[in-house]
């Protein structure tokens, strides 16, 4: 058996002392720690994070040569118990590393814990020890013997399992729930002492046992307890998924108050995060892509399939707030607006497709500068259309055998084929769940139906076409409805405001083909006046702006200040697709009662 031993060496320094035990090690053990965790699609080397390696085999000190950035190998001799130790620096904020105070402490296996290869598929136990005084213990890791504050002895049966269950410590408000036999646990980190724990449990217990009964119905889910940990931080936003736990982050004014009106924006969006890393339990941890069986620690692993795993857990994040009743259909159709809007203000989906945004996320989506709305498109966002595309196609098909055609359905087919899938098995489980029913999408005639289903999935994640979105909707119901966007927008740029009265807007991106493009705007400048007015805000450009003449935008671009002519509309080249200046809004469009057109949006809509 594997051995690891970690405690707090110095909540000052943030660091905390691991030891591993190899109890029978192998001559020249290797050992590595992996370069990027599962979920978070960038090489991070957490290797730079180590002290020096020490090894010894009883008082025998041990020969470490690295091999590389990640791993090392240990002259062992015969096979003694081997026993490393060394020093984690954490203070990584974000779910997916580690951190450490004189406050609070957290981690993920994938930073601290080496692999001892050969030893993977062994059972690795986990001794948590050495914590200052009052902390407490969070993790869905399968306890053996722990006291009251949950510090001691856990074991995982492998070191996937181990690295899959992140740990959380501290003096953090705890509460639980058990759904469908599943005991919940809610931890939360640096929240105001009037939290409203209960409502926060309530709603969360709404979204597990939705979720639950879709993937299971009345049958077992297939773990018995899950831990939500939520660090709560003055500004900050994001999650992380694991087979029987999540790490979130969100911002204090996200939170339910006792005693206080509740921000319900910011918290729908709380809701919508805790319903997104709910679904990944079964969406990418179990269910997941042929390249992630097993997962190589050692580099990236590449798929076209996170339009998949990423943009369908998208979908059914907020239409899961829609379903238990957290948000009703109009705040549900703006959100879905929101995500259109996003899509449509990024040019880069007009030469990027789904596909080649998945397999270059290590490289672009997770490498954000000032062009990449120009040089990807979100696989999160325009994966969620996707979703909503197939969706709403499968349910204008006509009932077969008394089966109404859904995505649900979609989705259940396959997970219960037990094993990692391919694109061609999403197309299979379309066409399956479409039965004999025509395509919605038009099809050359004669094709069959899984030709069909094949080559619309194609088109939808290989191409770089906008999806049809505008028809299916309005034949839901739904109104789409384009209006003026912002002055920036319209122009192409991205801006920031600064703050205090001197600091100006600044502009943090240009679109492809955009009238700033085409005037000379650049990331960076800092935006001054506008036909000799100051512009201290974004919103002053509208305030300024004639596009019934010529006008002189002056900005200040590395300590100088340049003079650029904006000319007058009737004088611009009509802008591409790429450079939308509109907005779209959702609404309910009024529908006949008894139509089918009511019927498809009350099943949408859950109304």
């Amino acid at each position: 058996m594997i051995h690891y031993r970690i405690e707090v060496a110095d909540v000052h320094s943030h660091r905390f002392l691991v030891t591993l035990r190899i109890t029978k090690p192998q001559p020249k053990q290797r050992l590595s720690l992996p370069v990027w965790i599962p979920g978070s699609y960038l090489v991070r080397e957490f290797a730079r994070h180590l002290s020096p390696l020490k090894a010894k085999q009883g008082q025998r000190e041990a020969t470490i040569t690295a091999l590389n950035k990640s791993s090392w190998e240990v002259d062992t001799q015969g096979q003694s118990p081997l026993t490393v130790q060394y020093e984690v620096y954490a203070f990584d904020t974000s779910v997916r590393a580690a951190y450490l105070d004189a406050q609070r402490g957290f981690f993920n296996g994938t930073g601290v814990f080496l692999q001892a290869q050969g030893f993977e598929d062994q059972p690795q136990s986990l001794k948590i020890t050495g914590l200052p005084k009052g902390w407490q213990v969070a993790t869905a890791l399968p306890a053996i013997k722990v006291n009251a504050h949950g510090i001691g002895d856990y074991q995982a049966p492998n070191y996937d399992a181990l690295v899959d269950h992140p740990v959380e410590l501290g003096t953090f408000w705890r509460g639980e729930f058990t759904v469908k036999s599943v005991r919940h646990e809610f931890v939360v980190s640096g929240a105001t002492s009037d939290l409203d724990g209960q409502r926060l449990l309530d709603d969360t217990r709404r979204i597990c046992e939705a979720q639950i009964t879709f993937w299971h119905g009345r049958r077992k889910a297939p773990f018995d307890h899950y831990v939500f940990m939520l660090n709560v931080v003055e500004d900050g936003y994001g999650g992380l998924e694991h087979r029987q736990s999540t790490a979130l982050i969100c911002c204090r004014k996200d939170l339910p108050r006792t005693g206080r009106a509740i921000n319900k924006e910011a918290y729908t969006t709380l809701l919508g995060l805790i319903s997104h890393e709910y679904f990944h339990t079964w969406n990418v941890k179990r269910l997941k892509p042929v390249e992630f069986a097993p997962y190589d620690y050692t580099q990236e692993n590449h798929t076209r399939m996170l339009w998949f795993f990423e943009g369908f857990t998208s979908y059914y994040d907020d239409q899961f707030l829609l379903r238990t009743g957290l948000i009703d259909a109009g705040t549900y159709l703006k959100l879905l607006g929101k995500t259109i809007n996003q899509v449509l203000a990024t040019p880069g989906r007009l030469s990027y497709s789904l596909g080649q945004a998945s397999f270059d996320a290590w490289t672009r989506y997770y490498r954000p500068d000032e062009n990449t709305a120009n040089a990807t498109v979100s696989y999160y966002t325009k994966g969620s259309l996707v979703a909503l595309g197939l969706d709403l196609a499968l349910r204008q098909l006509p009932a077969t055998d008394g089966h109404e055609p859904t995505l649900d359905g979609v989705m259940r087919r396959l997970w219960q084929l037990g094993r990692p899938i391919t694109q061609a098995d999403v197309a299979q489980a379309l066409a399956d769940e479409a039965k004999r029913s025509p395509m919605v999408i038009p099809c050359k005639d004669g094709t069959p139906l899984l030709d069909a289903w094949q080559t619309l999935l194609t088109r939808w994640t290989e191409s770089c076409e906008d999806l049809p979105l505008q028809a299916l909707l309005n034949q839901h119901g739904v109104n789409w409805i384009c209006k003026q966007a912002p002055l920036a927008q319209q122009w192409g740029m991205r801006l920031q405001d600064g703050t205090g009265s001197t600091s100006g807007t600044k502009v943090m991106a240009v679109m492809r083909h955009s009238l700033a493009e085409s005037v000379g705007l650049s990331a960076g400048d800092e935006l001054l006046a506008l036909d000799g007015w100051r512009v201290k805000r974004s919103d002053d450009l509208g305030t300024w702006y004639d596009e019934s003449r010529t006008q002189t935008l002056l900005i200040s671009r590395d300590q100088r200040v340049l003079a650029i002519t904006v000319p007058a509309l009737s004088h611009r080249d009509e802008a591409p697709a790429g450079a939308s200046g509109d907005l779209v809004l959702l609404s309910l469009h009024d529908v006949s009662p008894a139509g089918d057109t009511t019927t498809r949006r009350m099943a949408w809509l859950h109304a």
